[in-house]
């Protein structure tokens, strides 16, 4: 049975939000909620908002049952919360289940609107619930982005074609999320582990978690490669000079959507397969993410398309250099040169690819075809 909500019964069903999260029968939720946030909200809920909601509105001649229309977001790879299109004006994300706060996202919105940065999906509010437990974030309310495709599926279709002129926008795009980040209230000023940031611990763990988790034949070829990887940490061990600035924390392709008006960056939940990640991070970890993303387009490409191995590495190859060529270039442009620390860049890499690996070992065995087939594609002399 389809449960049909309204803004006076949704409160009421928010409260057994917790134990019972929202699905498809909670027709008229989203639209709902909306709704309801044009009003007062009621104890135990409280809504951050951080810019006006439109209105939807009807023309004389349009036909309407006194309400938006709801559908499902759809299919997204990395979609782990429960999203709802109202009216194709707006998104609801549903957090499923609800998660503590403080939660990086509303505070990241609230930036971002104050800097002025515009290259994401517009944010309209946080809904959150106050109990005896404490405070839980329940939703996110963001604009929705007509004919937006996330990167897994736009980013393959080029590596397919083997085009790399969407690269430079990539880039722009990071550089000038960045520089809006760098302003962000609360940096540390010390990178050091007494100031509370420990890459080359981080790392290291990550490498050892990966060797432990990866078995067969690709277990085997990443234990004979330990001592080359633990190398490419080392740069890590030494005090990290530049800025630590409040970074997206899970820059993929995937979080990059190619919509009608240009490229939008999204989901700023921080990274769900790193538990206690620091906010405030070298912006080469951003970079690293988005740089080996890429490459694991190619892999795809390989996979699912067809294309030729060789084809796709040389596709990454021109489409990581060409992004982080426009990367520097717009940092220099905002005069910020220094955001990026090229030093970081590998060893944050050699991380991420065993952050890819754990996260295929505890949640998605299919995965670990791409990060394998990139450090293979890195270190081709230990294939023979």
């Amino acid at each position: 049975m389809v449960m049909l909500l309204n803004r006076d019964s949704i409160w009421d069903r928010l409260v057994s939000l917790g134990e019972k999260p929202l699905t498809e029968r909670d027709h008229g939720a989203s639209a709902a909620l909306l709704a309801a946030l044009g009003g007062e909200v009621p104890a135990p809920f409280a809504v951050r908002r951080f810019r006006a909601l439109p209105t939807f509105s009807y023309g004389e001649g349009d036909r309407h049952p006194g309400g938006p229309a709801e559908r499902e977001f759809g299919k997204h790879v990395d979609q782990t919360n429960y999203s709802v299109v109202v009216g194709d004006q707006v998104v609801v994300k549903w957090l499923t289940p609800p998660v503590p706060m403080p939660h990086p996202a509303p505070e990241v919105f609230a930036h971002l609107v104050e800097v002025g940065f515009e290259q994401t999906a517009p944010p309209y509010a946080a809904l959150t619930r106050v109990d005896a437990s404490g405070e839980t974030l329940l939703a996110l309310v963001t604009g929705y982005l007509p004919q937006a495709r996330d990167g897994w599926e736009w980013c393959v279709d080029e590596a397919e074609a083997g085009r790399t002129a969407f690269a430079a926008d990539l880039g722009h795009l990071a550089a000038d999320l960045h520089v809006a980040l760098s302003t962000f209230p609360g940096a540390p000023g010390d990178a050091s582990p007494a100031g509370g940031y420990r890459a080359a611990e981080r790392a290291g763990q990550a490498l050892r978690e990966a060797l432990d988790l990866t078995g067969g034949d690709d277990g085997a070829w990443l234990a004979g490669r330990a001592a080359t990887l633990g190398r490419e940490l080392e740069p890590l061990a030494a005090p990290i000079a530049g800025p630590l600035i409040r970074i997206h924390g899970d820059l993929h392709v995937g979080q990059i959507l190619r919509w009608r008006d240009g490229y939008a960056v999204i989901d700023f939940d921080g990274n769900p397969t790193v538990t206690g990640a620091e906010p405030y991070q070298p912006a080469a970890r951003d970079v690293a993410q988005l740089a080996t993303s890429l490459e694991h387009v190619a892999q795809v490409a390989v996979r699912r398309r067809g294309v030729r191995p060789a084809a796709a590495t040389g596709w990454a190859r021109q489409a990581r250099d060409a992004m982080l060529a426009a990367y520097r270039g717009r940092l220099a442009e905002r005069g910020r040169p220094g955001l990026l620390d090229e030093s970081l860049l590998r060893p944050f890499e050699i991380e991420q690819e065993c952050r890819e690996l754990i996260y295929a070992a505890r949640h998605l065995p299919r995965w670990r075809y791409a990060p394998m087939g990139v450090l293979r594609t890195w270190y081709p002399e230990e294939n023979l």
